[in-house]
């Protein structure tokens, strides 16, 4: 298969305990979640350059986000254990969405579902039905981002929790 960080993505998958389905869709998935992380990373990180200099560029900013951040990464953690879910198994994804969450609380002041196309992002964000959680995971504990995951999901972790330095971690 593909290498991922010196080793195959199956490894990685097989490391990362996904074998409740067969091997060719765990690989396959993987290669899906490494491709779609890495470029939502790369997009992120020149975001999240631009979104801080687009503002004044003052220290209060990065402060702002991480605030941000923080009060983003506690609601996903109190949220996960309310809803009686748990985080991918793939901590990069449930990293990548905790942090457009984030970004979308600085920028738009709702923490947006990161994760969908929107023409207008603050008529949206004013509507409030894909804010974080969106009407589906609330009504049928469906998260499109894969954040909120239930049992019965192939890509469930056993984590609940997370915290902002590994959110960080994987997201530099």
């Amino acid at each position: 298969g593909a290498l991922m960080g010196g080793r195959s993505l199956t490894t990685s998958c097989r490391v990362s305990g996904l074998k409740k389905c067969s091997m060719f869709r765990v690989t396959l998935w993987c290669a899906v979640v490494v491709a779609t992380t890495q470029a939502f990373q790369s997009w992120g990180a020149s975001r999240r350059r631009s979104a801080v200099r687009a503002q004044a560029g003052s220290e209060m900013d990065a402060v702002e986000f991480e605030k941000a951040l923080a009060a983003m990464t506690a609601f996903s953690n109190r949220y996960v254990k309310l809803s009686e879910t748990r985080y991918c198994a793939e901590p990069s994804v449930t990293s990548v969405v905790i942090r457009g969450l984030a970004e979308h609380k600085v920028t738009l002041g709702a923490p947006l579902c990161p994760c969908r196309f929107y023409e207008d992002k603050h008529a949206e964000a004013k509507d409030g039905y894909w804010n974080c959680p969106c009407v589906p995971m609330r009504e049928r504990k469906e998260c499109h981002c894969m954040l909120f995951l239930t049992d019965d999901n192939d890509f469930v972790g056993d984590s609940t929790d997370i915290t902002v330095d590994e959110i960080n971690a994987l997201t530099a």
